[in-house]
């Protein structure tokens, strides 16, 4: 996967019936141009014609990079 970052999106939701906070996640496959993202990297994402069967979105930028 040269050229590709998978971004995990996740978000915190109340659950319908019972009101506790559960997470559900999803997994974005993004291109990076430059390969230059690593594990952990906060970034943001755009989404964008299709690039290959599963790349639908673009990497913009750098948001966190963790210490």
């Amino acid at each position: 996967m040269e050229k590709t970052v998978v971004v995990s999106v996740e978000r915190r939701l109340a659950h319908p019936l019972y009101g506790k906070q559960v997470s559900r996640g999803k997994r974005y496959q993004a291109h990076d141009e430059e390969n230059e993202y690593r594990v952990g990297d906060l970034v943001r994402i755009e989404e964008t014609r299709p690039l290959s069967r599963l790349k639908r979105w673009r990497v913009l930028e750098l948001v966190q990079r963790p210490e």
